[in-house]
């Protein structure tokens, strides 16, 4: 027994675990939501001088090791190229959006008012805006103001998130403050527009937000005064895509997560065409086969664009043969490439797929090969259509509740549906063999065939025309007059 105990005893001193220490761990934070704005707005951009101003201003030493933010060496120069990816891949997503919009439907007493606002406020190009702010910088708000001297109908504008604060209590929306900066002798004052349910009023404070200054500093602030209505709504609808998981209540731009991998792209590409322009071919020749004025005799200066070449001592030892050498460095354009190809995996990996930028990567004649290749894209194009369809009909329904204000009318409830079409389709010679089998198998009617072939790409009166002319290639419904019977070899 006492071998036994000491065995039971050793056991439960070595499943004994002792609890971790406390440990207290600092992380300083060098950009807050609207530094991060700044940056990822300087990346849509693409300007390579901002981007290099922007990164070499920033505190902390772990920017230091980055390509932007690095500095050359005393007696050395490198140039340094943005791809533009970063706005290559919002602007393709946003034109998807837009050219994917095809309509909104709304209630028969609500469309009229509503085609008239939309075209007033030129909604298409204001929901294209919105779309390309949500992604770059992660949210935004559409707000509504009347101006009667402008409009007769509710006024749509649209602020990127740089421009906007929301206030939030146990997770719903209190308030939305749109701010608005005015300069006036170098001075910068910022106009905070505060939407709350059933009130809007205003302050004007100095860049920092610190001071509240009189409306009246500014000519274009000192007729503003407190409004109240009685609907209990805010005039503002906030528009995101993604949630930021840093910033609590605020989106997340799809530029947080690259920003490395765009770097680090960039890096790779400016140094392979530094490489290429280190690695250009010279020319030796000897001061003897130097090229000289037929003239004067004087030898020619060599001209950068075709004619480069470095002058040497003429050989005059014996035995010597003067001769041009042309020394041409290896430049490893294999490895150059697959660095390059990484990069840009990493930088369009979760968000887009490289077919939609315009990358090639060998067509197959599959159509659903191609669809395949989009799926990426279908995704992200998902996340932001969801987004749209439940904010496009808030916004519809706060526009007409204003309205409703203007025109001291009851408030009406309004049902939008907001349309887009199919993204990534197969081409037409697919549908047409795909259809063409239907068909021919007796599945589909020659209406569902030409409905699905040319859906709105041609309108009614075509299309009937036609399934006419299908049909009566078919034999359906020419109107043969019916068959005469005979009786006692007499016709009836």
């Amino acid at each position: 027994m006492g071998l036994i105990d000491s065995i039971r005893k050793g056991i439960r001193t070595w499943l004994l675990r002792e609890p971790s220490t406390q440990t207290d761990v600092s992380i300083t934070d060098y950009l807050n939501f609207d530094l991060n704005c700044i940056k990822n707005r300087l990346w849509y951009i693409g300007n390579s001088d901002d981007l290099s101003q922007f990164y070499s201003q920033l505190l902390g030493m772990e920017d230091t090791s980055r390509f932007w933010a690095a500095r050359n060496s005393a007696g050395r120069r490198m140039r340094k190229l943005h791809v533009g990816i970063p706005g290559i891949t919002v602007d393709t997503l946003t034109n998807i959006i837009a050219t994917d919009f095809t309509s909104i439907e709304l209630s028969p007493q609500a469309e009229l008012d509503w085609d008239e606002i939309a075209e007033e406020n030129d909604f298409k190009d204001l929901l294209q805006t919105s779309v390309k702010d949500a992604l770059v910088l992660g949210d935004g708000a559409f707000k509504l103001s009347i101006d009667p001297e402008v409009s007769e109908y509710p006024i749509i504008e649209w602020f990127g998130g740089d421009r906007v604060r929301y206030i939030y209590q146990r997770g719903r929306l209190q308030e939305i403050i749109f701010l608005t900066t005015y300069i006036r002798n170098k001075k910068h004052y910022v106009l905070w527009e505060h939407y709350c349910k059933g009130r809007v009023w205003y302050e004007l404070r100095n860049k920092d937000g610190t001071e509240n200054l009189p409306l009246d500093t500014l000519p274009e602030c000192e007729g503003l005064k407190p409004v109240s209505y009685a609907g209990d709504y805010i005039m503002g609808v906030p528009l995101k895509v993604f949630k930021s998981s840093k910033f609590p209540n605020r989106g997340k731009s799809i530029f947080d997560a690259k920003t490395d991998c765009y770097d680090a792209l960039d890096e790779t590409f400016s140094q392979w065409m530094q490489a290429l322009r280190d690695g250009r071919s010279t020319k030796y020749v000897p001061e003897c086969l130097l090229p000289r004025d037929p003239e004067t005799g004087v030898i020619q200066r060599p001209n950068p664009f075709d004619n480069q070449y470095i002058a040497t001592d003429s050989d005059m030892s014996e035995g010597s043969n003067n001769h041009i050498s042309v020394i041409q460095p290896v430049i490893p354009h294999d490895s150059y490439m697959a660095t390059y190809i990484t990069a840009l995996d990493m930088c369009l990996q979760g968000i887009i797929s490289p077919s939609t930028v315009g990358i090639d990567v060998k067509k197959l004649d599959n159509a659903e090969s191609q669809r395949e290749k989009e799926k990426t894209t279908l995704y992200t194009r998902g996340k932001i259509i969801d987004a749209l369809q439940q904010t496009i009909p808030q916004l519809i329904q706060i526009v007409f509740n204003v309205l409703s204000d203007m025109r001291a009318q009851e408030y009406i409830e309004v049902e939008a549906s907001i349309n887009f079409g199919d993204y990534a389709n197969p081409s037409f010679e697919s549908q047409i063999e795909t259809l063409g089998k239907a068909k021919m198998q007796g599945v589909m009617s020659n209406e569902a065939l030409v409905e699905d072939l040319y859906g709105d790409t041609k309108d009614d009166d075509w299309k009937q025309e036609e399934i006419e002319r299908l049909n009566a290639k078919d034999g359906i419904g020419m109107g043969f007059d019916e068959p005469m019977v005979s009786i006692d070899g007499e016709g009836v």
